[in-house]
């Protein structure tokens, strides 16, 4: 966007006081565009805050992104609805295989429960009837197959969600009795046997496990890849809205500035000397700015050519006037920064390119004194 509206006392319409209501209704659509400009800078800092957060991802890298390298060009981007529902769904059809999976390793859980030697573990442990005052100190988590049986049964949320669980919890039962018990006692040798067993055939069954794991994996990655290109897209629509809202408003300035131009009086012969006079008391970035003021108006005008010939009564009032606003503003805010420096030298040092165009300017002003009145 341009500047922000400076002062503009000095543009004071021709009939001021018949305009009253001209310059309330140019007051009132100015507030009106300071609200928009808030409400956008608020949701640019949105934009930028996600882009932010974005980078930092990428730039640590995300589990799952090598995986996805290949898709990301070919898919389409989903609404968020869309990509919430495909999410669900990809989720109901994960547990539903995950069921699949531990509805096979039933069988061998009942294999082991089957076993004549599976008899001491088929209940919790009777510590109170057989005077086991030390079993909790010893034994964190007891565990035992009638336990696991009832939440591999459970219908009301508090089962088991993944198979590996249920085989951790019937290795427990083995390795608590294994701790407990000494070596040579017949519970230990008992339950290292049947741990034996266990083992083996969850070896025979883990290739299946680890496959549903990876694509498991990969389903998760493929969700979060398709949730950011989604909140990318939101995002990116957001900044070309911003940008073309700046537009607008940046069009809208321009017409009201016109239109406070006209229906200001005529810049005077007199005005426009101190007006050109003034332009060479700029700091050389200030008459930068001055100079790309004109080049507004006028494409064919060269700001930043070595010499400059600015012709202040060919320029348009408009150009004029906010040329007057921007020298006047300029100015003061050079003399107050002036004051508190304290060393007018150093402001002024290093000024070639001042040096330069007020050179031009003054042989502008000098050729145009020679013509005949």
């Amino acid at each position: 966007m341009n500047a922000p509206i400076q002062d503009t006392r000095d543009l004071r319409p021709q009939n001021a006081e018949n305009n009253v209501t001209d310059v309330d209704g140019f007051r009132h659509q100015v507030d009106e565009i300071f609200s928009k400009v808030d409400k956008l800078e608020q949701r640019l800092n949105e934009v930028e805050q996600f882009y932010s957060t974005t980078s930092k991802k990428q730039s640590n890298g995300s589990k799952g992104s090598s995986i996805m390298k290949g898709r990301e060009k070919e898919k389409n981007i989903l609404g968020i609805k869309r990509q919430q529902q495909d999410a669900s769904q990809r989720e109901a059809a994960a547990a539903k295989r995950m069921q699949e999976l531990m509805r096979q390793f039933a069988t061998i859980f009942r294999q082991i429960t089957q076993h004549k030697w599976a008899w001491p573990f088929m209940q919790p442990v009777d510590v109170k009837g057989l005077g086991l005052h030390d079993y909790y100190e010893v034994i964190e988590k007891p565990m035992d197959f009638g336990t696991i049986k009832n939440q591999m049964e459970a219908k009301d949320g508090t089962g088991y969600k993944n198979v590996r669980e249920i085989f951790a919890d019937v290795r427990l039962v083995f390795k608590n009795a294994m701790k407990y018990n000494d070596d040579r006692s017949d519970v230990h040798v008992m339950a290292d046997t049947l741990m034996k067993k266990l083992e083996e055939k969850w070896l025979q069954f883990l290739p299946k496990v680890a496959e549903e794991e990876k694509r498991l994996e990969e389903e998760e990655a493929e969700t979060q890849l398709e949730m950011q290109l989604g909140q990318e897209a939101a995002h990116a629509k957001m900044a070309r809205d911003i940008s073309n809202e700046l537009y607008d408003i940046d069009m809208h300035l321009e017409e009201l500035r016109e239109m406070v131009v006209q229906e200001c009086r005529k810049m005077s012969t007199q005005e426009k000397r101190k007006l050109g006079a003034a332009l060479t008391q700029l700091s050389p970035e200030d008459l930068t700015k001055a100079l790309e003021i004109v080049a507004q108006n006028n494409p064919s005008f060269l700001a930043a050519a070595e010499e400059v010939y600015l012709d202040i009564d060919a320029q348009s009032e408009s150009t004029l006037w906010r040329l007057k606003v921007f020298v006047k503003n300029a100015l003061a805010i050079g003399k107050s920064s002036t004051s508190l420096a304290g060393d007018n030298d150093n402001i002024n040092s290093n000024s070639k390119r001042k040096k330069e165009i007020c050179d031009a300017l003054a042989k502008t002003a000098k050729k145009k004194s020679k013509k005949p009145s």
